[in-house]
């Protein structure tokens, strides 16, 4: 089964070609230098980009799976419903109905689109592309949560691997998705059945990296200019700076990253006059490990208490250097799964991926509905 993958969620527009699992293009467009001004993401805006890159990528990873054939041919019957579905993506539009009259259809068997949870504005702009491509060609769409798709994304076969690492003796599981907009520990009983057992109460753990990392006059995105920062060669401390690892002694399995932000910019205001490279680089190290302790700490207790036999990692935060190591030394007692870091942030691979585990061959596209706030 071939499976055409989109993902819009936030800022990167990925799309993907599946055969089963085997991946045959994974194209991601990012919106870094787009945002960077901004030091986070700017929704109006990453619609636009959606809107501009979609057609760009799909032909990308089209031609690159050798699923890309011209042919000048087009059923002006359906472009009134085409117009209906793509009234929201002026943008989109024309460039779409341009790749309709100049190629075929692709033979893909099945559509994925990420439906949530994430930016509202960008997950309809993925959602009515991939409706638009599924009515036009009449192939079905299958609705993927993205968090899930983040937990599954473990599991796609290495390049030298035959088949998937993947087997029932992994379950119960634990599963920590950390990125800039979730931070969630989630039991994992099986494909399909999961329970979030906690979450964060205000800021996720990448976005205080963002925040931090502004703080200090780093480039965003935080996490990798932080981590850039704190593995610089370690010299002698000169400013024994200590800062909180919110809510890391609490009983529940939530987190809380607001007050580290807040301890930042007060820190830094205190010793306004004493930020140098040094100070940047102790500041960005005691940042990056005391959001580490945090999420160690809370997962392995939760691991623990709940007696699974596995630790799962995913999200964008996963492809931290030191969070992997650290989390892998600790979690010892336990199987231990990290994404690939090309697979950590947000692509379509993981998408179709998601797709391809749950077998179901998919539904009508006017089904298929945006839910930014969906639950795993």
């Amino acid at each position: 089964m071939k499976i055409l993958a989109i993902e819009t969620s936030c800022d990167d527009t990925g799309i993907a070609v599946l055969d089963n699992s085997k991946i045959l293009s994974n194209i991601v467009s990012s919106q870094i230098e787009i945002h960077r001004k901004w030091g986070g993401v700017y929704p109006a805006l990453a619609k636009r980009e959606h809107q501009k890159n979609l057609i760009i990528v799909l032909k990308k990873a089209l031609s690159r799976a050798n699923l890309l054939e011209r042919e000048n041919s087009f059923d002006s019957k359906k472009e009134g419903k085409i117009k209906e579905i793509l009234y929201r993506e002026k943008d989109l539009l024309k460039e779409f109905l341009d790749f309709l009259k100049k190629y075929k259809k692709p033979k893909i068997d099945m559509i994925a689109i990420t439906v949530g949870p994430g930016l509202e504005p960008c997950l309809f702009s993925g959602l009515n592309f991939a409706k638009a491509l599924s009515f036009y060609f009449d192939i079905p769409l299958f609705a993927v949560n993205h968090i899930e798709a983040h937990i599954l994304s473990n599991f796609i076969p290495r390049r030298k691997e035959k088949k998937l690492q993947f087997e029932k003796s992994i379950f119960p599981a634990l599963c920590l998705i950390v990125s800039g907009g979730h931070t969630q520990l989630v039991l994992m009983n099986k494909i399909g059945k999961y329970k979030t057992i906690g979450e964060t109460r205000d800021d996720a753990a990448g976005e205080c990296f963002d925040k931090t990392a502004r703080i200090l006059g780093l480039s965003y995105p935080g996490g990798p200019s932080i981590a850039k920062e704190a593995a610089k060669k370690e010299k002698e401390k000169k400013f024994s700076i200590c800062l909180p690892r919110p809510m890391i002694n609490s009983k529940d399995y939530d987190f809380s990253f607001s007050g580290l932000k807040t301890a930042v910019l007060y820190k830094t205001k205190e010793d306004k006059k004493l930020i140098n490279s040094d100070y940047k680089r102790e500041m960005a190290r005691e940042i990056q490990q005391a959001i580490i302790d945090v999420l160690i700490k809370k997962t392995l207790r939760a691991a623990r208490d709940f007696k699974v036999k596995t630790i799962i990692l995913g999200g964008g935060v996963s492809a931290n250097n030191e969070l992997r190591k650290q989390m892998k030394l600790k979690a010892k007692g336990f199987n231990f799964f990290v994404p690939e870091k090309r697979f950590a942030g947000d692509n379509g691979a993981m998408i179709g991926f998601a797709a391809f585990l749950k077998k179901e061959k998919g539904k009508d596209w006017k089904k298929a509905k945006v839910n930014a706030n969906l639950k795993i």
